[in-house]
């Protein structure tokens, strides 16, 4: 068998709160049903009059859509700018509405309004034009999360550069790699940033990776983040405080074309360097203001918190671009969400009122293993809807978040979508989708997945097959950063014409989406290929599991082993006994097919800082094997070190 045997069963359904649709952008099914049709009938038509009044046009487009597989341009002839769209689209209404609540990891905070954010762009934008920066340049971008980094975004945008960010907790050789793929000509730092109560180093990882060779790199501002005292600075380094100081804080905005590249952002494989992916500015720009919107349902007294860093695509689409396209307020956060207490987010939200929460399902994982308490002693009245992202999320830890986190009144937006889309694909609108604890449900209006076999053919309903999104859609990646042979290859190659995700799934009877994974977490045993997802949902049902990550050891019997990595809750302990419970508690779930052959305790399973699960990493554990791939994106070298010592 080629095709993907998906198992989980989940019956629950969550009907939308009465209160809730009454007052939502999309408040019933007909109206979803009637943006679907409309599509359906003349999609150009219907993107046309999104474009056009979502977005403002200095130059208004001639053409919609030029589709020629696998390359789509949008709006073509149009010219617009998303720093405007961030801000002078804001100023009448909201100059002086805070537009970024910021909270450091030591507790210090910083607000700006529209208005002073708006000051601080032209600033740092007229600064970048002061060191030569013109459009089409690339500007690298390696801060922590600080206001600075989302100015830096919007800077860039302004004066038509193209930045490309690289996440703060990457090393001087990953740093290294990518300014040199992107050729960036200027590179905005800090000398470091709070992680956990310790300094990241960023500073020192630009030395590092200077001197290994940045050719085209000109110039380096450094903001001072966390030094008390002035930087000692070294050529051709430029102190951050001192370029903006004399720079106005007026700057009008450089009109581009709408397919001019808004920015780059890579993405690491498990194997082969990353992929610079390319995202082009009003497709972009659209779809994102459109979906936080929908999606998110979001108002003007909103007080919005997305936890993703800026080096990852979320911090793009649903921390910068599209809330402030929409003028909400943003809450950042720089640190860690359980420093310098457990409760460190809870705390976050009642003292800032935030109401709209979107985070990982890793993170939801880590704090149901904490435990209750942490949560329930903070006042999160404030909240009307969650929101999930990153992977797929159990059913075990969406009741949870919805029972202890949304007390029960809070719709959850279970999201699905990657770096490569752009903006949420899949997901259900908070007002009028009935939803499913585990299923992103339905796609959002214009946009067509299908789950289809090896032969490309549409799979029934409940059987497992790949995820293809058989139609463009505006934000979707152009190409691959100088290397379109592979665009084409990794993305378009699997159904010629057809995106492939790289996802496998299966569709209900109802028509939901359930995602069980990457199809390389696809495990073949005995015959059956597995979602690894779906056994790892069935052992956090289990009442003592807080997390787990199921991966494949090669089997000479059955073609692959399954072994499952699992964190206990706190004041669980381990024990043999326990292994044979969680086993037969799969089997109970659903079915013995998917028993484990192997249960492993780990104190901490690895994972990046935007909380994902390396199982890659896992999978040499399991089959006893060295690490040779890249572990720049780990946060925690000590948890794999930890897991190979269990192992001798």
């Amino acid at each position: 068998m080629t095709d993907i045997t998906s198992v989980l069963s989940e019956n629950r359904v969550f009907p939308p709160p009465a209160g809730f649709s009454e007052r939502a952008h999309l408040k019933s099914r007909d109206d979803y049903d009637k943006l679907c049709a409309e599509e359906r009938a003349n999609p150009e038509a219907y993107w046309s009059r999104l474009a056009t009044e979502e977005l403002h046009w200095n130059q208004p487009f001639h053409q919609t859509l030029e589709w020629k597989p696998p390359h789509a341009r949008w709006f073509i002839g149009g010219r617009c700018n998303l720093s405007y769209e961030c801000l002078d689209a804001n100023l009448d209404q909201h100059a002086d509405k805070c537009a970024l609540r910021f909270e450091g990891e030591p507790g210090d905070t910083r607000n700006l309004t529209y208005r002073e954010l708006h000051a601080e762009v032209c600033r740092v934008a007229n600064g970048l034009k002061a060191l030569g920066v013109t459009a089409g340049d690339r500007v690298g971008i390696y801060l922590p999360m600080v206001p600075e980094a989302v100015i830096a975004m919007l800077a860039c945008a302004r004066i038509g550069a193209v930045h490309s960010v690289v996440f703060g907790g990457f090393s001087a050789q990953a740093l290294q790699e990518r300014m040199n793929d992107a050729g960036a000509r200027v590179l905005l730092t800090a000398d470091g940033g709070w992680r956990k109560g310790a300094v990241v180093p960023l500073l020192a990882n630009v030395r590092a990776a200077m001197a290994a060779g940045i050719p085209s790199l000109k110039d380096v501002v450094v903001l001072r983040r966390v030094s008390p005292q002035p930087l000692e600075l070294e050529k051709p380094e430029v102190d951050w405080h001192t370029w903006v100081k004399t720079q106005g804080p007026e700057c009008p905005p450089f009109w581009v074309d709408s397919e001019h590249p808004l920015f780059i952002l890579y993405t690491s494989g498990s194997t082969g360097k990353p992929k610079g992916v390319l995202h082009a500015t009003a497709g972009f720009g659209l779809w994102t203001k459109l979906t936080s919107r929908w999606v998110f349902d979001l108002r003007d007294t909103d007080v919005y918190w997305c936890t993703a860093d800026v080096g990852w695509v979320t911090g793009h689409s649903y921390v910068t671009y599209g809330p402030l396209m929409n003028g909400v307020t943003v809450v950042m956060y720089e640190g860690a969400p359980t420093t310098p207490a457990p409760d460190r987010f809870w705390d976050i939200i009642e003292r800032h009122h935030v109401s709209i929460f979107y985070t990982a399902p890793t993170a939801i994982r880590s704090f149901m293993r904490l435990g209750e308490e942490h949560p329930m002693k903070h006042d999160l009245s404030s909240l009307r809807l969650l929101g999930s992202v990153g992977e797929p999320i159990n059913p075990q830890a969406w009741i949870w978040y919805r029972d202890t986190i949304g007390r029960g009144r809070c719709p959850i937006v279970d999201t699905w979508w990657q770096t490569e889309t752009g903006g949420i694909l899949i997901s259900p609108l908070p007002g009028l989708t009935p939803t499913k604890p585990g299923s992103a449900t339905l796609p959002l209006p214009g946009i067509h997945p299908e789950v289809l076999d090896t032969h490309g053919k549409p799979v029934p309903p409940g059987a497992g097959g790949k995820l293809f999104i058989t139609k463009p859609w505006p934000s979707m990646l152009r190409t691959i950063w100088g290397d379109d042979e592979r665009f084409t290859q990794t993305y378009f190659s699997e159904q010629p014409g057809l995106y492939f995700t790289g996802d496998g799934a299966r569709r209900d009877n109802d028509g939901y989406f359930w995602v069980v994974g990457r199809v390389d977490d696809v495990v073949n045993v005995a015959g059956h290929r597995l979602g690894t997802a779906e056994v790892e949902s069935a052992l956090v049902s289990h009442l003592n599991v807080a997390e787990a990550a199921v991966v494949g050891r090669p089997d000479e019997l059955k073609g692959t082993a399954l072994v499952a990595f699992v964190t206990l809750k706190q004041g669980v302990n381990a024990s043999d006994a326990l292994k044979a419970e969680l086993a037969m508690h799969v089997s109970r779930e659903i079915g013995a097919i998917a028993r484990p052959d192997e249960i492993r305790f780990s104190q901490a399973l690895p994972k990046t800082r935007s909380g994902k699960i390396m199982r890659r990493l896992l999978r040499d554990v399991a089959d006893g094997k060295v690490t040779t791939q890249d572990t720049t994106t780990l946060e925690d070298l000590s948890v794999l070190a930890a897991l190979r010592q269990e192992d001798e």
